[in-house]
């Protein structure tokens, strides 16, 4: 892959071939040289999953690099944010006009966004998974 997110982990637990990884997740800033004078700062830990046949190569507690395409980031980007805005801008537009009621209209919306983030769940087993993956390297 060309372009990848690269973030730097810690091992945390290996089980068979599935590898958990604590990532720090930072903002931009949280890297700045005026951090401490600002209350804007955003750091993050995350546990990344990952599944790869040389698990067994590796240990609890060693640094590793955890990389995924750039793509990837995009496609969450437009399923979790883009695709949803949408569809509540949409929803609300067109139970306006049906309804007259401008809270049943946002009540409406908010039940689309919702059944929207409920399918996009239960599908990311099935279907995303797949799309979605991330590797290690040393």
């Amino acid at each position: 892959m060309a372009k990848t997110i690269k973030h730097q982990g810690v091992i945390e637990n290996i089980e068979g071939s599935h590898i958990q990884v604590r990532i720090l997740q930072t903002s931009a800033c949280a890297s700045c040289s005026i951090k401490g004078h600002c209350t804007s700062v955003d750091v993050d830990e995350k546990l990344i999953d990952i599944h790869t046949s040389d698990a067994h190569t590796y240990q609890v507690g060693e640094s590793v690099w955890v990389m995924g395409a750039l793509s990837m980031g995009m496609k969450a980007v437009l399923l979790a944010f883009v695709l949803p805005l949408v569809i509540l801008v949409a929803a609300l537009f067109i139970l306006m006009n049906v309804l007259e009621d401008e809270l049943l209209a946002v009540a409406g919306s908010i039940v689309c966004l919702s059944v929207y983030y409920i399918l996009l769940r239960l599908l990311f087993k099935s279907v995303w998974k797949g799309k979605f993956s991330f590797y290690i390297q040393r």
